[in-house]
């Protein structure tokens, strides 16, 4: 592996075994709220009030979280190879076991943002578990969760693409595949890279035939990728 571009692609499965609800379920609810009430732009200018309290929720239940056996994992393989860290997941648990290059494709929660129309990547840290609606950035706006909501553009996107396509090894933790458009980004994988997708059900998820299947949690899987590397 050494001298190798090693990129994980993280999804709510690898944050599973810190005891983090997933984003999403069957039922299309993230901790029995409905995803349109607290995860889309309309929901903010309903209801502030409700998506600032959720996501301090969120946020107080990640600050009681300690990044797992796969995160670790993860900072490890930095000893093998230049590694990108690519994840869906809203916390902070990969910089916490302390991975140096993490993109979040869906924003961090533990920043925030303008509510405005001009938010210009500005992103300020959130002291605590809490954010208020009182709390607001220069422009004046209220400050919200730098989280990317369903109906948003994703501005990482193009980023993670490049990543990929340079991956001499490419692993996919704990994700369904079934969230557009990053799902999407595992095409962009070249010709000769070693892929391999681990997760519970990895063998009911549609990838390319290149893709090795392990149908094991994030830890565990995590530890089968090494021990195939090695």
């Amino acid at each position: 592996m050494k001298n190798k571009n090693i990129v994980v692609f993280s999804g709510a499965g690898m944050s599973a075994e810190s005891g983090i609800s997933t984003f999403r379920d069957s039922l299309g609810l993230w901790e029995n709220v409905a995803i349109e009430d607290v995860a889309t732009p309309e929901a903010w200018k309903r209801d502030p009030e409700l998506v600032q309290s959720f996501y301090n929720q969120r946020r107080k239940q990640i600050l009681e979280s300690q990044p797992n056996k796969a995160h670790q994992i993860c900072k490890m393989l930095e000893n093998h190879g230049h590694v990108n860290i690519i994840t869906q997941n809203i916390d902070d648990l990969h910089e916490r076991a302390g991975s140096q290059q993490v993109l979040h494709l869906h924003g961090n929660i533990r920043l925030a943002k303008s509510s405005g129309p001009h938010t210009e990547n500005q992103y300020y840290p959130i002291e605590g578990w809490e954010l208020k609606l009182t709390d607001c950035c220069p422009d004046g706006y209220p400050l919200r969760p730098h989280v990317v909501w369903f109906g948003e553009e994703v501005p990482a996107l193009l980023t993670a693409e490049k990543i990929i396509k340079e991956a001499d090894i490419f692993i996919v933790i704990g994700t369904s595949l079934q969230v557009y458009p990053a799902a999407g980004l595992i095409y962009a994988i070249k010709p000769n890279a070693k892929c391999y997708l681990i997760d519970p059900r990895a063998h009911e998820l549609q990838a390319p035939h290149s893709f090795k299947k392990i149908s094991k949690t994030a830890s565990d899987g995590l530890d089968e990728v090494i021990s195939s590397l090695a």
